[in-house]
């Protein structure tokens, strides 16, 4: 391959990565909760139950905020049923996940796992098959002090001092038919308004994200972020977005190169809610939360384990094993967020544990890293501060990507895909500069020069790749770091410029002093 050609400068960036960007997600979906963050009786658990193996895994990826309690399982979900005595809460069958939900873990206990991890809570309000009432009251039991009904239960059930909840999520994906009471536009938008004025009206410091459409591939795409903002534009700080990217073609080169095409619905969604602000005349500007990303295709259909018979509890479902390849792509996915750090504010790695997580666990037994665990680390220890305009000089090839939606197969041309796809992260506390550089071409390695201009100057701090000659390979409980970053040898620096040559279908970091 010709020599990739990278060009960056201190003085022109995109915009500074804001922390929520690196957050991820827990639904009560198969094991993420249950035999996974939460275990009870496990060697490593604690007093609460929480896995002490599986908590220090979760600080090593270093996620910033985490989304509960879903997703679909949110829209059948009744928060009250997870307070209060444990043995006093209620079974119910879940809808979303054709499960049987025991309630053991609920809104506390997670309040108070996130506090054990250091992260940021986020919590979602069921706008499917109840109302802006029962919203409120979450929030009152959560956020307010004391000396009402609400506060004051919260502090009848061991939690005196309020849990500060500040992100909140205004149901989810309401245009999805399999999601429980599914809305039009006009329905949800009324009610998502109706509910964010009384949610307000309790906490005023609080922030809110309206449900944009459940994909780029739905039906009701465009038209839905239109009319749900003309609804909730003066109610909301943020409008959601969610993508799985797929190998369902079995062509890795399209795989790889579908990242380019959430940069498109990025630019798509911020086009649509700039115009609603456009219409309106207004200079508030709705930012972007991407709270659900992920590689997913193995374990997504009914036919390939969505479910199990007889409602059970805490099934092995979704339980996507990665490899090689998704981790490529994934790279590429945290590369396109990174470069929309001005209008992506929050984004959640969809999930955290056992369902298309980064890690698994076995119950009663140990966990481990996924694939798709290092570039996300990465992404988030390395990628605070402000983003870069990288400018990326590639020679390029020629992909049809495939997404189906139902019956449908939906084909993306892609005409002209970049093999270098490129991320700068200048940390100016730390005085440092990070990049990120996927190669996607799938035999040759790529020779790479990088001019960082106004910056003096720059030594090598560290170099790391990912990569395997088998794009299958996996980690798994037996052999659980075969996929690592390794050292990427070869950099060199000399004042300004950087050169190095990324290995064929490699994930690679570079960080720079400056």
């Amino acid at each position: 391959m010709q020599t990739v050609r990278v060009s960056i400068d201190r003085s022109f960036a995109i915009g500074d990565t804001d922390p929520r960007l690196f957050g991820a997600f827990v639904e009560h979906l198969g094991r993420c909760v249950y035999g996974g963050m939460y275990e009870p009786g496990h060697p490593t658990a604690d007093a609460k139950g929480f896995r002490r193996d599986v908590l220090d895994l979760v600080r090593e990826l270093a996620p910033t905020i985490m989304r509960y309690p879903g997703g679909n399982f949110v829209s059948g979900y009744n928060w009250e049923d997870g307070v209060g005595p444990v043995d006093k809460r209620p079974r119910r069958l879940d809808l979303a996940w054709m499960s049987k939900e025991t309630n053991a873990f609920g809104t506390n206990e997670f309040i108070d796992w996130c506090r054990a991890a250091g992260i940021e809570p986020m919590l979602a309000v069921n706008l499917g098959t109840r109302d802006g009432d029962a919203a409120r009251r979450l929030v009152e039991y959560c956020n307010f002090p004391g000396d009402t009904e609400l506060s004051d239960l919260r502090r009848a059930h061991g939690w005196p001092e309020p849990h500060g909840v500040k992100f909140w999520c205004l149901g989810n994906e309401m245009d999805g038919p399999w999601q429980m009471e599914t809305k039009t536009a006009e329905e949800y938008g009324r009610k998502a308004t109706e509910a964010a004025k009384m949610m307000k009206w309790v906490d005023p410091t609080i922030e809110l994200a309206a449900c944009g459409s459940s994909g780029r591939t739905m039906p009701t795409f465009g038209a839905w972020e239109d009319t749900v903002l003309e609804h909730t534009f003066d109610h909301v700080e943020y409008i959601s977005l969610h993508t799985y990217l797929n190998d369902y073609a079995g062509d890795t080169a399209a795989f790889l190169a579908s990242p380019d095409l959430m940069d498109s619905f990025i630019d798509e969604v911020v086009a649509i809610v700039d115009a609603v602000a456009a219409r309106r005349r207004s200079s508030k500007r709705i930012m972007l939360s991407f709270d659900e990303w992920n590689v997913w295709y193995r374990t997504r259909r009914r036919s390939e384990g969505r479910t199990k018979l007889g409602w059970p509890v805490a099934p092995d479902i979704l339980e996507e094993v990665y490899n090689m390849k998704d981790a490529l792509a994934f790279g590429g996915a945290c590369i396109s967020l990174l470069n929309h750090a001005d209008r992506v504010r929050c984004a959640c790695l969809a999930q955290l544990v056992n369902a298309i997580a980064p890690i698994m666990t076995e119950t009663g037994g140990p966990a481990w890293r996924q694939t798709i665990f290092h570039p996300f680390a990465q992404f988030s220890n390395l990628g605070r501060g402000r983003v870069l305009r990288a400018q990326v000089d590639s020679p390029t090839y020629a992909a049809t990507y495939h997404d189906p939606r139902g019956t449908a197969d939906l084909a993306f041309p892609l005409p002209a895909v970049p093999y270098v796809k490129a991320a700068a992260v200048h940390d100016q506390a730390g005085r440092t500069v990070t990049l990120f550089l996927l190669n996607r071409h799938l035999d040759q390695p790529a020779p790479i020069e990088i001019d960082a201009h106004g910056f003096g100057a720059l030594g090598l701090g560290e170099a790391l790749e990912l990569r395997d000659d088998d794009l299958s390979a996996t980690n798994t409980k037996e052999v659980p770091d075969r996929v690592r970053p390794r050292a990427l040898t070869g950099v060199r620096v000399e004042g300004g410029r950087i050169s190095a040559t990324l290995g064929p279908a490699s994930w690679n970091v570079i960080r720079l002093s400056a």
